[in-house]
């Protein structure tokens, strides 16, 4: 370490020259920032737990495990593909009576909830067992029996009824009469029914959401927990003690923990890979841009160890630093960025975000460990070159780039034509990973080819610079003949032009296609929805209005679904609608654009299928797909039929009845009617027109987009950053090129043009790159998820390549005027 530490040429270097190392700080700040943010969620999302709170009574809780699991090879090769259920997987009841007989448990209540409403006031229903768990008691009347209900007080005044009182709920199955037995002190919009009815009213006889066991005064909830473990042996449910019981209670902490470490981990590698990438380049400029004094350096007699070992104390007095300042935005942005995911419910309001010194570390550990490395590999060359020879091959630029970056830049671009290939002959989500691999592999091959790519954008864009004015000619020459500090400044623009279009317009395009689908798919005159659900005996209600040629029902859920190819399949989840009518009754009221089959025959053990998911899952019609409802259930349905029209409608079509027992809520979504009269369909819920439930859909799905516009804006805007840093570095090292300019006889007007017209040419070499990285990279990804072009909404691309020719304007102008009223210049 002793050889490592700043020294005084390293300090002198810093202190005389802050320009160099002021953009090097910039770029490790950047990278500190998005590698603390990424980690912080990442951590958040590892660590995430909710404290029980229903279950906070209960010392053991015991639930179905929430995951299903899908294995592929054997032995060493042996690959679980786990993917998080849909819904709330359900146990059998009968583990409740045997797990009361475990020593030291007081009392067991097989716990389950589900939605019913009382008018248009949505209330969430209970056996009455378990409202020891919430600690409500009865304020008036009894414990319900068969064909009773108990209602909270704010329940029971909003209906207008006491004990004894008769009252209509609506479940899922339809409306029902019950006589209120009771009311609690609570105001929490509950309804109780007897133990024995309850699954039967929820459409789960005989299941429960999970098995809550409460202690003995004394006795040890580890050694129940222990003996409840036995109890369940062979069932494939789980024990949960401690904040595990709030993982129970609250089923999305599921999705926030894969939503935290999916943004931290996926997104944060590729993020901080880019951000340690860009750094490194800053890195390697600054260095390079100081290979003139390395080299008299090494003239009057420094050695090599001598000039790597200044390189690397550079690193360590600006590293260090650069990374704790980075760290300080970079908590504020995961602060921001997790308040969004609470604030859109993706992550439970109990969850906290966990900010410790890990994240932290390791962004400015990976900020040193940049800096060393780039510098290091930078000033390989000034510390090798000869003494005689040092300053001659300074002041010369090489014209070829080394043997090995040569051939990991044709590998890198021939990589992406390879990836760019297999996305094209893909589909669904095999077709969009397929695609993150063509991304950073172009610009890979941007980066360690990027002489020769700027030679050749030099010569390009400078054929119509080259029959200009002066300024605009003499541009082109300087763009030629520094091809290094060309592409430079050219790679941070490609990167963010490509990263920004890529995550922009992948979304732009799969909305557009879902959206057109939508349009042309639903053929229904009127769609009635109610924000509490429609029950099932909606669609019939409706099918007896007067001038109804039909009336579907759609239980809208999601599956999962086996997809890829080989050895590599995973679980993939598709979006299922369950249908009260039959498939004739369907069609009526949507157009699926069926391909193959016909859906007449959808009905039980038959299903109907979109084209792209069953390309992704290998199936055709004939085949048995197979498939994990959304508790988890695994069955082998039929394909009976192949559809066009899957992401904008349903990528799986099934008959209601098969799907209602495996959710919570079997409550449909919409109804679908063709013919009659709107008026009369009013008292079922609310009702519109195909434009107006396509806009509505529309909205919903530009609200859940957000992610894709943070990332873009985060990728995106670290990109521009670092452009403007290189971009400003470049200009400010060549003040000595711009005051022999003046001193030959050029004004300061056309030393700023000759400067715009370098920063245009950079610019739109650029987004030409860029943009055609986006194009290879969404081109196949698009045709695989949706099977059209990707859709690139003009005024946004114009605003972005506008954007990155603005910054590159005002990159080099502003600090080139600095370096014209620098008297020295």
């Amino acid at each position: 370490m002793r050889s490592l530490a700043p020294n005084g040429l390293a300090r002198a270097a810093v202190r005389f020259k802050p320009a160099s190392f002021a953009g090097t700080f910039v770029a490790l700040a950047m990278a500190a920032l998005i590698v603390s943010a990424c980690g912080i969620l990442l951590e958040t999302g590892v660590r995430a737990s909710v404290p029980p709170e229903r279950y906070a009574k209960a010392q053991v809780v015991a639930a179905a495990d929430p995951y299903a699991h899908y294995v592929t090879g054997s032995g060493e090769n042996r690959v679980d593909n786990s993917a998080l259920l849909p819904d709330t997987a359900r146990l059998d009841a009968k583990y409740a009576a045997e797990a009361a007989q475990v020593p030291g448990v007081e009392r067991v209540v097989a716990d389950l909830a589900f939605p019913v409403r009382d008018g248009d006031r949505q209330l969430t229903a209970h056996g009455w067992g378990s409202a020891v768990l919430s600690g409500d008691r009865l304020a008036a009347g009894s414990a319900p029996g068969a064909g009773e209900v108990v209602l909270d007080r704010a329940a029971a005044r909003a209906a207008g009824v006491a004990p004894g009182d008769r009252i209509t709920l609506t479940l899922a199955g339809g409306e029902q009469e019950f006589r209120v037995a009771g009311v609690t002190g609570g105001s929490a919009a509950t309804a109780w029914f007897a133990d024995a009815q309850a699954p039967a009213l929820a459409g789960h006889p005989g299941k429960a959401d999970a098995i809550a066991v409460l202690a003995a005064p004394g006795a040890d909830p580890r050694a129940i927990a222990a003996g409840v473990e036995k109890v369940l042996a062979g069932s494939g449910a789980q024990v949960r003690t401690g904040d595990g019981r709030g993982a129970v209670e609250e089923p999305r902490l599921g999705f926030a923990q894969e939503a935290l470490t999916g943004i931290g981990g996926s997104f944060g590698g590729i993020a901080g890979m880019v951000a340690v990438f860009t750094a490194a380049g800053t890195v390697a400029l600054s260095v390079a841009q100081r290979a003139r004094e390395f080299a008299l350096l090494r003239a009057i007699g420094a050695t090599p160890r001598q000039i790597r070992r200044a390189v690397a104390a550079e690193a360590l007095l600006v590293a260090p630093l650069a990374g704790v300042l980075g760290c300080l935005p970079g908590i504020a942005l995961a602060h921001w960025w997790f308040g969004e995911l609470k604030g859109r419910g993706a992550v439970p309001e109990a969850v906290e975000l966990h900010v410790s010194w890990v994240p932290l570390a390791v962004a400015v550990g990976a900020g040193l460990l940049t800096a060393l490395a780039a510098g290091w590999l930078a000033g390989r060359r000034p510390a090798k070159t000869r003494p005689g020879q040092a300053l001659t091959e300074a002041s010369v630029e090489r014209l070829r780039p080394g043997v090995v970056r040569t051939v990991l830049g044709i590998g890198a671009l021939v990589g992406g034509g390879f990836f760019a290939s297999l996305a094209a002959s893909s589909a669904g989500d095999e077709a969009a990973e397929a695609s993150l691999g063509i991304v950073m592999l172009f610009m890979l091959a941007v980066a360690l080819l990027g002489p020769l790519v700027a030679r050749l954008c030099a010569a390009l864009f400078g054929l119509p610079l080259r029959g200009g004015s002066a300024a605009a000619s003499l541009a082109a020459a300087n763009s030629r003949t520094n091809a290094r500090r060309l592409a430079s400044a050219i790679t941070p623009i490609v990167l963010a032009m490509a990263f920004a279009s890529t995550l922009v317009f992948m979304h732009t395009s799969e909305s557009h296609a879902a959206a057109e689908q939508l349009r042309e798919g639903l053929t229904a005159d009127h769609v009635v929805t109610h924000p509490g659900g429609l029950p099932a005996d909606a669609a019939g209600r409706a099918a007896r209005t007067p001038g109804v040629d039909a009336a579907v029902g759609l239980l809208s859920t999601q599956v999962l679904v086996p997809a890829g190819s080989g050895g590599d399949r995973w679980l993939q989840g598709a979006a299922a609608q369950g249908i009260s009518g039959s498939g004739a009754e369907l069609a009526k009221v949507q157009d699926l654009d069926v391909r193959e089959g016909s859906l007449d025959r959808v009905g039980k053990d038959r299903v109907a299928i979109d084209g792209t998911l069953a390309r992704s899952a290998g199936v055709k019609t004939g085949d048995r797909l197979e498939l994990h409802l959304p508790d988890g259930t695994r069955t082998r349905p039929e394909v009976v039929a192949v559809y066009g029209r899957g992401l904008g409608l349903a990528q799986v079509t099934m008959d209601r009845a098969s799907l209602a027992p495996h959710v919570t809520s079997a409550f449909d979504s919409t109804l679908l009617v063709r013919g009659g009269d709107a008026r009369a369909l009013r008292p079922l819920g609310e009702v519109t027109d195909r434009s107006g439930y396509a806009a509505a859909r529309n909205v919903d799905r530009e609200l859940n987009a957000w992610a894709n516009y943070v990332m873009a804006a985060v990728l995106g805007g670290f990109a521009a950053t670092a452009a403007v840093n290189t971009l400003v570095m470049t200009v400010l090292d060549r003040r000595r090129e711009l005051g022999t300019l003046r001193l030959i006889g050029s004004t300061r007007r056309q030393v700023m043009r000759m400067i715009r017209w370098e920063g245009l040419l950079v610019s739109a070499a650029g987004v030409v790159l860029g943009s055609a990285i986006a194009a290879a990279t969404l081109i196949p990804m698009t045709r695989g998820l949706t099977g059209q072009a990707p859709y690139v909404p003009p005024l946004v691309y114009g605003s972005f390549a506008a954007a990155a020719v603005a910054l590159g304007l005002l990159a080099v102008s502003l600090p080139a005027r600095a370096a014209l009223r620098d008297r020295k210049a």
